[in-house]
């Protein structure tokens, strides 16, 4: 077993209110407009190049808001070693912006000298926990921080797992240290497409460990969810988020959307709708 990684979670600068993903078409409004919204995520490998306006609108945008990098090529889960290559890349970005959350897919997406266009997802043994918690520590030690790792959707299980999904999170958690990116949006989309109740997911991540959570939309192709941030949140994904704020309290929240990206103002009226289930829920709490 790994011992627990000695990077304890950070005091995080990102309040818990609602974030959205900053994308190209609206780098110029954005900056122009500062909307009132809570904090911005982008993709790590999005920003790995030597200069470019990618690398000039973030820096702006930095100066404004709290940020998150979250990566989606790591391939933790991989049976081979990480790429020094990219791990590289990713600790001088963070190292050059400082981003108060850090995260990645625990999924595995490459083999040696390739790369796959999918995040796929582990056999929940515990041998593919040992790879993940080893490839874990390595990024926390390269990083001098703690990451979150993140649920994917999946579309298959493998039949030889002896661990749920959400058992093997927690325990990636507890040997390494780092924390949980829940993706609700992913755990109704795997439990729609696997036939299980997505309120068990939930019980099995401890509340402790969720730094951060996501939301976004999906498409339907016969009986299958896929997960294809496309799309407004949809009402079961909502009616998820209503419990995952009743276990883990208020949670920086990001509203993604990645492909047929719509205005701005939609992804600040998603976000809107997050920050007001929250309010409703503290108002319940109180």
């Amino acid at each position: 077993m790994i011992d627990a990684s000695p990077f304890a979670a950070a005091p995080a600068r990102i309040p818990p209110r609602a974030g959205i993903g900053l994308r190209a078409p609206h780098y110029r409004e954005l900056l122009a407009e500062l909307p009132d919204v809570g904090w911005l995520e982008v993709h790590s490998e999005n920003y790995f190049g030597a200069g470019g306006q990618p690398l000039h609108y973030l820096e702006r945008a930095r100066s404004h808001y709290p940020l998150s990098l979250h990566g989606v090529g790591l391939s933790l889960g991989a049976a081979h070693a990480l790429d020094r290559s990219h791990l590289a890349r990713l600790a001088a970005l963070v190292r050059r912006f400082e981003p108060d959350l850090v995260s990645e897919h625990l999924s595995w997406g490459s083999v040696p000298g390739r790369h796959l266009n999918d995040l796929l997802p582990l056999p929940y043994t515990e041998e593919a926990l040992a790879v993940a918690a080893a490839h874990v520590s390595q990024v926390q030690d390269a990083l001098g921080r703690q990451i979150l790792v993140e649920n994917i959707s999946s579309y298959l299980r493998f039949g030889h797992s002896t661990l749920g999904e959400a058992e093997f999170i927690a325990a990636l958690a507890a040997e390494t240290g780092c924390g949980v990116l829940l993706d609700v949006n992913n755990v109704y989309v795997s439990a729609v497409n696997h036939g299980f109740d997505p309120a068990t997911f939930f019980e099995a991540i401890p509340p402790e460990a969720v730094g951060e959570i996501h939301l976004a939309g999906f498409d339907r192709v016969g009986a299958l969810l896929i997960d294809t941030h496309g799309t407004r949140v949809a009402a079961p994904v909502w009616a998820l988020y209503r419990l995952a704020l009743e276990r883990y309290g208020r949670v920086p929240t990001l509203i993604e959307w990645d492909t047929d990206i719509p205005a701005l103002a939609v992804l600040l009226a998603e976000a809107a709708t997050a920050e007001s289930l929250m309010e409703a829920r503290d108002a319940f709490a109180a």
